[in-house]
């Protein structure tokens, strides 16, 4: 999944685009209490100078007027920043510490405090992160206007230049995952001084000689033209499909080096291309900085549906003389998909959609400071039903590699999944967060489940370097090619183990489904963790979750 930045960014003065990295960067923070508390705001631009007393602020963002005086600020305090102005991050006070010390040692959080310093003249490390320390203690949450309230000194003041480069730079739901992501590292930390080991190994290729072919299917009823790579080999009938399905401005050979890998251990992989989401869709959409815009909401609907109509023609092929006759097993299917792929497979595994609660999410919450993922998922909320069941009873598992999930699934959506289901993380995964898009609503699956984590791995890190995406250019930094290697290595080796449980070899493979397996392809640059559970200390950081 790729993106572009939204429209609204793009339209918007300078003034806001100054004041937006300011309530970003101060969103994290409420300073310490002092009868020294900051007054007034300072926005500096070259020259330009504009003092703003922050009880007239705190006026504005509760009623929505300006105050007799302020009316020049009109162009800047517009209704996008009393939104962030009054926005609240949530983390219970009872991790404060251990949540900043995860942030002062992840290098994105420490490259975010200082270029934080940078923002506010003056300031130092120290006074940031004992600030921070302080609003995260606070039990109803901090915003920026309780930053500004208490932030030592009579008057702060902002470089509005430097301000501008850290809103493009920084979001504070990615910035929360990374810190996260070191105490995912420790807690989920094998503890054993064997090192793991097994008769063979998983994420080596298989003996199997791998044949591909591509078929066009027409859908008529819904004027769909669907392309299909079928991966595939002499292979064992009682071996599940897979089907792959890519992400949003992807392709079909997103992931072919995991089909290849698949195959060569006799499971057949077909991977659909979705029309309405692929490369093409996107480099030929009309609003191409508007992301609520870039996808029509029927995709939601359609991926799944392209899913089934495929499952429907596989299994009229394979009763058929030819190539692919008795190898397409259509009714023991599991579903591999990557982001805008992960949401399709979740949702035909049996995850309900709940479109009431993603509009009310879309309407009251969503500003220019959410992540990408999070605009991208409101283009659902054109669609006229309030709930949407789009399960198909043959997949009967699924595997969400960074799947978009945010609202769409609502509070409940995911407790109807019983059916086995692995999701992958990454920790620096700017485009679905890792907390909102997989780590909270992993907690929420009702079945057997599996989280993999890629401490440091970012949105595209499982791809293949052979063919990667290639719509627009992403707006942030992906670790990818070599230095992800061992992710590759390890998706490999957990893809076929979970594959396998739907199989009589599922005993053999349930060791590569445990802590120690992950751990054993970990690196110093890229930790990587398994659990099936989330141990207390880390559940305590997410969102009570309503069942």
């Amino acid at each position: 999944m790729q993106f572009q930045l939204g429209k609204h960014w793009r339209k918007a003065s300078w003034t806001q685009k100054l004041l937006f990295p300011l309530m970003l960067a101060l969103g994290w923070g409420a300073g310490m209490p002092s009868t020294m508390a900051a007054q007034t705001v300072t926005i500096r631009l070259g020259p330009f100078q504009q003092s703003v007393a922050l009880v007239d602020l705190e006026k504005f963002a509760k009623t929505g007027r300006l105050p007799e005086g302020l009316e020049i600020l009109s162009p800047v305090l517009t209704s996008q920043v009393r939104e962030l102005l009054t926005k609240r991050l949530e983390i219970n006070p009872a991790v404060a510490d251990r949540f900043i010390d995860n942030l002062v040692r992840s290098p994105a959080g420490r490259q975010f405090i200082s270029s934080l310093g940078g923002v506010i003249p003056g300031s130092t490390a120290e006074s940031i992160k004992a600030t921070l320390n302080f609003a995260l203690r606070q039990a109803n949450g901090f915003n920026a206007l309780s930053f500004l309230r208490a932030y030592p000194g009579e008057n702060i003041t902002v470089d509005a230049t430097k301000a501008v480069g850290l809103a493009v730079e920084f979001n504070p739901n990615n910035l929360q995952s990374q810190a996260f992501g070191l105490l995912l590292e420790r807690e989920l930390s094998a503890e054993s001084s064997i090192p793991f080991k097994a008769a063979f190994d998983p994420a080596a290729l298989g003996n199997q000689a791998v044949q591909e072919q591509t078929i066009v299917l027409n859908d008529r009823q819904r004027n769909r033209i669907i392309p299909v790579d079928i991966y595939s080999s002499q292979g064992n009938t009682l071996n599940p499909l897979v089907v792959l399905s890519h992400g949003f401005g992807a392709n079909r050979r997103f992931l072919s080096y995991l089909a290849r890998h698949l195959a060569s251990h006799g499971i057949t992989v077909a991977a659909v291309e979705h029309p309405g989401s692929n490369v093409d869709a996107v480099s030929k959409a009309s609003d191409t900085q508007n992301l609520a815009k870039l996808l029509s909401a029927t995709e939601f609907i359609d991926r799944p549906k392209d899913i089934s109509f495929v499952l429907d023609e596989l299994a009229k092929l394979n009763t058929q003389l030819g190539q692919l006759q008795g190898k397409l097993n259509t009714e023991k299917v599991t579903v591999i998909g990557h982001s805008l792929g992960g949401y399709t497979a979740l949702a035909l595994v049996g995850a309900e959609i709940n479109l009431e609660q993603l509009r009310q999410f879309c309407k009251d919450s969503l500003n220019i400071g959410e992540a990408p993922g999070d605009w991208l998922q409101c283009s659902a909320t054109s669609l006229r039903e309030r709930k949407l069941k789009v399960k198909d009873e043959r997949v009967r598992s699924a595997i969400a590699l960074n799947p978009l999930v945010g609202k769409l699934f609502g509070k409940k959506g995911l407790t109807q999944v019983t059916k086995p289901v692995l999701v992958l993380s990454g920790t620096e995964d700017a485009l679905t967060p890792a907390l909102k898009h997989q780590i909270e609503p992993f907690t929420q699956l009702g079945g057997e489940k599996y989280l993999l984590t890629a401490i440091g791995g970012t949105h595209l890190s499982i791809s293949d370097p052979i063919h990667p995406e290639s719509a627009a250019t992403t707006i942030v930094k992906e670790r990818r090619g070599e230095e992800t290697k061992s992710l590759r290595q390890l998706t490999k080796g957990v893809s076929l183990a979970f594959i396998k449980q739907l199989t009589p070899e599922a005993k053999i493979y349930q060791p590569f489904l445990t802590p120690a397996y992950a751990q054993s392809l970990s690196t110093p640059e890229l930790p990587l963790r398994l659990t099936s559970e989330l141990p207390a200390s880390i559940k305590q950081w997410l969102t009570p979750v309503e069942r």
